[in-house]
């Protein structure tokens, strides 16, 4: 079989037509010598596993490129596996017509049964003969041949009775290159090692598949590759010293490569150049939700998006590669598409192709591993990082009164395009910013919202006793998390939100963007957002109370025009008292109808603020226990963080989170209706 001599996503002359299928069809082709072939058979059956050591070993006597050699090993496991399940297939369609004959000729039998003594056909025919025995036999074997059928189907995709006919196969060595399982015939994406990046002239990234689009090959692999990634991590969730090592600073544990590489040596890094970074951290803590509610938001894209706001800006399933057990949670394999972000115009998003695995070890105990799958593309990533996703996930394990206990991983390459900026480097480098502490802990604070969410009792502090029910109290919340939402929609750079860029943060240090509004019920026009980060020598804890104190508010709030403002409205959103959802008043404005609704969030990682502007008719219909979707919100505020100088300590229970030489990194974000008002934009964050 012949492969593409550019098959490593290397710049070819493919490159400039994306949407040519005729062009990319044209790729050079090159074969592997009689000999090179001859050796690597002989490798085979001596080894099917070969190690790195042995790899480069083949790759200097033959001649090959490693990743050629590790390619062809993985294919030539493929064809035997395929060549198995086929012969397997095969064997039980033999039995099925064998029992079907056998059927067939003792019915015939039976019509010609004489009897010796008499020469007529019996009246009482033998129970063996009974016709209503044969009928009952012929079911059990029925049953029996479809639970086999259906165990092994289960590793083809299909039931057996869609496959054609049985022929020879006749699949030459020479085919087993990079590319033999993406030609013509067999359709299916060649492996290879780049990822595929979204398009940013589309509200959805541009996935590289169809569904269905995969062949019953593909989907073997990728359950191949998510069993194998299942093991590497349940051996870093569960191994400690030498794997893992306590920090000498802050005390998070810290991955020992060295240690790492020896224990799994297949998963050495294949990005071998100096940009290259590796991120890896753990830790554990306890939710408060049961373990099969968690399983089933990890599952869910759309519910695993809402259950991490501030960290993912973009989830998409691709495909369902399996569903797993009927009515469990045992074993569902998709193939997945996140975006993460941190809340700064500065940062860049991280994308990820990835396959998400569950699988439910024993009662009460899951495990959910991702693990990045390698596309053929011919398009350069979009964004200005490439990010590859090792074996990482969780462990959920049930705990007494509905809780739960985590143990998060997380492990990642990451290859830099472009240099980190210098506020954001010591955090992204830590791996703080996308690190297992900061998905743990957005993870406690989510979970405690949604139990403050099911207590049936309302607020102590409402505004003139009108939140009557607890549906008024859960619109009041929901309306509070669709304007969180909006805000970290507004300050992300991700390519599959509708906003706009008129001018980078290179350009003035401010990012502004415009979206135009079509919602029914959201504010008529262009909505202008301005969003810049400026570091501060003060810790996370003391500018998140300045932010969050109504006395200090006046200092720093345009909306309030200098008044002091009441806090006539409160409902907790968790444990901490700064997590919380309140509705402002400002005193002696001309604007009494108009209220603030802002949503505070504290946690260990870091802090928000958000607020925007609702009229007073609009606050009584969300109290009232009405839908608030129509509701009409503009939110800015603040995103607050350490800046990974030194360990903050937790922020979210000390009254003063003080290091030497550290501060916070805070981004300020505003969203204003009416292009009239650009000019304005930078007034308003300069005096803020």
């Amino acid at each position: 079989m012949e492969y593409g001599s550019g098959g490593g996503g290397s710049g070819s002359g493919d490159h400039h037509d994306e949407a040519s299928g005729s062009q990319r069809r044209k790729k050079r082709y090159h074969r592997h010598t009689t000999h090179q072939i001859q050796r690597l058979e002989g490798m085979y059956k001596e080894c099917p596993h070969p190690d790195e050591k042995q790899r480069m070993q083949l790759s200097r006597e033959l001649g090959l490129a490693p990743r050629q050699i590790k390619f062809w090993f993985q294919n030539r496991r493929t064809q035997m596996k395929a060549q198995n399940e086929r012969a397997d297939n095969c064997a039980l369609r033999g039995e099925n017509d064998k029992i079907r004959c056998e059927n067939i000729a003792i019915r015939e039998a039976l019509k010609n049964v004489i009897c010796p003594s008499c020469g007529v056909p019996p009246l009482n025919e033998d129970s063996y003969f009974d016709e209503h025995k044969l009928r009952m036999e012929n079911a059990q074997l029925k049953e029996e041949l479809d639970r086999v059928s259906s165990i092994a189907a289960k590793y083809i995709g299909r039931p057996i009775s869609q496959l054609p006919p049985v022929q020879p196969i006749h699949i030459s060595s020479l085919d087993l290159s990079i590319a033999s399982f993406g030609g013509h015939g067999m359709a299916g994406p060649s492996l290879d090692l780049d990822l595929l990046p979204g398009s940013a002239a589309s509200s959805m990234p541009n996935l590289p598949y169809q569904p269905n689009g995969f062949s019953d090959m593909d989907k073997s692999l990728m359950t191949d590759i998510a069993a194998n990634a299942m093991e590497e991590l349940l051996g870093l969730l569960r191994t400690n010293e030498p794997l893992w090592m306590k920090s000498s600073t802050d005390g998070r544990d810290v991955l020992n490569l060295e240690t790492y590489e020896r224990i799994f040596p297949r998963a050495n890094s294949h990005l071998k150049t100096p940009n290259v970074r590796i991120e890896a951290s753990r830790d554990s803590g306890v939710v408060i939700m049961n373990g099969l509610a968690l399983v089933d938001m990890f599952m869910d894209p759309n519910k695993f998006g809402e259950l991490f706001p501030t960290i993912v800006s973009m989830a998409r399933t691709i495909e369902v590669i399996s569903s797993g057990m009927l009515g469990s949670h045992s074993g569902p394999l998709q193939l997945m598409y996140n975006e993460l972000q941190v809340l700064s115009p500065l940062v860049p998003t991280r994308e990820f192709y990835f396959l998400r695995y569950c699988q439910q070890i024993e009662q009460g105990l899951w495990i959910i591993v991702d693990v990045s799958y390698d596309f053929p593309q011919d398009n350069q990533f979009t964004n200005q990082c490439r990010s590859r996703r090792l074996p990482s996930g969780c462990l959920i394990q049930d705990m007494p009164n509905g809780y739960s206990k985590v143990t998060w991983v997380e492990h990642v390459e990451i290859e830099d395009k472009v240099p980190t900026h210098r506020i954001y480097r010591d955090l992204i480098h830590s791996g703080l910013a996308f690190g297992a502490e900061r998905w743990l802990a957005a993870l406690q604070r989510m979970c405690e919202r949604f139990a403050c969410l099911m207590v049936s009792g309302t607020s102590t502090r409402d505004l003139e006793g009108v939140i009557p029910s607890p549906e008024g109290k859960r619109s009041m919340m929901k309306l509070a998390q669709r304007m969180v939402n909006n805000f970290c929609a507004s300050i992300s750079a991700s390519n599959g939100h509708r906003w706009t860029t008129l001018s980078g943060t290179n350009e003035i240090g401010v990012r502004v963007t415009i979206h135009k509004i079509t919602d029914p019920g959201q504010p008529n026009g262009v909505v202008l957002s301005a969003a810049t980060t400026i570091w501060l020598p003060l810790s996370p804890q003391n500018v998140f109370n300045f932010f969050k104190d109504e006395r200090t508010r006046p200092q720093w709030d345009v909306l309030s025009n200098g008044n002091a403002v009441q806090d006539v409205a409160h409902i907790a959103n968790g444990s901490h008292p700064g997590n919380c959802i309140s509705v402002l008043r400002a005193f002696n404005t001309s604007q009494n109808n108009m209220l603030i609704l802002q949503q505070s969030c504290i946690d260990s990682s870091g802090s928000l603020v958000v607020y925007s502007p609702v009229d007073l008719p609009s606050i009584n219909i969300a109290m009232s226990g009405e839908d608030p979707s129509y509701i009409p919100l503009l939110p800015s505020g603040f995103s607050i963080s350490p800046d990974g100088q030194a360990d903050q300590g937790d922020c979210a229970s000390s009254s003063s989170c003080n290091a030497t030489g550290s501060g916070s990194l805070i981004t300020v974000a505003f969203q204003i209706l009416k292009l009239s008002e650009v000019f304005n934009v930078g007034q308003i964050i300069c005096v803020s």
